[in-house]
């Protein structure tokens, strides 16, 4: 699905799914399926603190804004970090995606499983006040759970780690809840960030942060890396300040991404220790699911597999599952109670 590509939309829309997140805003309709996915930026005018663009449009500024105007990310590590720009660039894609329609919806967000009170609340006020009618909130391994196809209704363990832009997300589900979970702030920014470090010292290069990003992509792996044609890739020589290009390839990347590898796999650790032996025999009976951006990077499966002894695998369509399994929510949200779900302090399996 294209970036920013916006659907047809028939009838009116009173529940609304959107799964926030750091890098990236896929919001769909209840019967409708996915209505728009764009990036989670922000163009804001330095002087008067106005959003300019939202999105795509805002996304091709990244690096490139004169003095007055920057572009942000207002979601970090699954939270808001700008509430005022945050709330406007919700209410611009609610818009987008609705065509407008005067009518409120309801609006139902995935979060991470390790959300604070606090963040609960800015989130649903942030919500309100980009038109929401309520807001609802829904751990997001759970959704995504749901949208890669599991029946999570079932008194039987499986394990959901979900690995997006700014959070990884690993969670223990059961009976329609949560039953342990492990919230790491760390995700596919981070490998990003750890290729270019690597590339600053090992090439004295400084690549750009969607360089780095296009280099993930094409050519990134984790773990023992396969053979596969290099990457020539250009940046800015930080010894004469000239633009120069270098040969990358994939044991490259093995080697920078393998630290943020390693904090990936020992907190999926940290909820096996944590998880009751009963559910820890389903799954590993029933393997581990990743979903989320981060799981499409070569390797990543494999590496979890090794570490835990415990089969992993993709889901089919890992970047929308979050998304997919709250629509599949909205025909049940009455049932859900609005608000904060004070997801940190609850304990009981299943409780909304």
């Amino acid at each position: 699905m294209d970036m920013g590509k916006q659907f047809p939309s028939g009838g009116l829309a009173r529940d609304v799914a959107m799964d926030l997140g750091t890098t990236s805003v896929l919001v769909a309709a209840r019967g409708r399926g996915i209505l728009l996915r764009e990036p989670s930026v922000a163009a804001v005018d330095r002087q008067t603190g106005k959003v300019l663009q939202v999105g795509e449009a805002a996304q091709q500024m990244l690096g490139r804004t004169p003095g007055r105007l920057v572009a942000v990310r207002p979601v970090r590590e699954g939270v808001l970090s700008d509430f005022t720009t945050a709330q406007a660039m919700l209410q611009a894609f609610l818009k987008k995606a609705l065509g407008g329609h005067l009518v409120k919806p309801r609006l139902l967000i995935g979060v991470p499983a390790g959300i604070s009170e606090v963040e609960e609340r800015a989130l649903v006020e942030a919500g309100l006040q980009a038109g929401a009618r309520r807001v609802y909130l829904m751990e997001a391994p759970l959704a995504a759970a749901l949208g890669a196809g599991l029946d999570t209704s079932r008194p039987e363990g499986r394990l959901v780690v979900d690995i997006g832009g700014g959070v990884t997300d690993a969670a223990v589900i059961t009976l329609d809840g949560v039953v342990v979970a492990g919230c790491l702030p760390v995700g596919g920014d981070r490998f990003d960030e750890a290729l270019i470090q690597y590339v600053r010292q090992t090439h004295n290069l400084l690549l750009g942060l969607r360089t780095a990003e296009q280099v993930k992509h094409t050519i990134g792996q984790v773990g023992q890396a396969q053979d596969s044609p290099s990457l020539a890739v250009k940046g800015r020589c930080l010894t004469t300040g000239l633009p120069r290009e270098v040969q990358l390839t994939p044991a490259d990347t093995a080697e920078a991404f393998a630290p943020v590898a390693r904090e990936i796999v020992s907190a999926v650790q940290g909820v096996l220790e944590r998880t009751p032996p009963e559910l820890a025999a389903d799954v590993a009976k029933n393997g581990i699911l990743l979903t989320g951006g981060g799981s499409l990077l070569r390797g990543m499966d494999r590496l979890l597999a090794e570490a835990t002894g415990i089969d992993a695998s993709a889901s089919q369509e890992p970047e929308t599952c979050v998304v997919l399994g709250l629509e599949m929510t909205l025909p049940r949200l009455s049932k859900r109670q609005d608000g904060p779900l004070h997801l940190a302090r609850r304990r009981q399996v299943g409780a909304e």
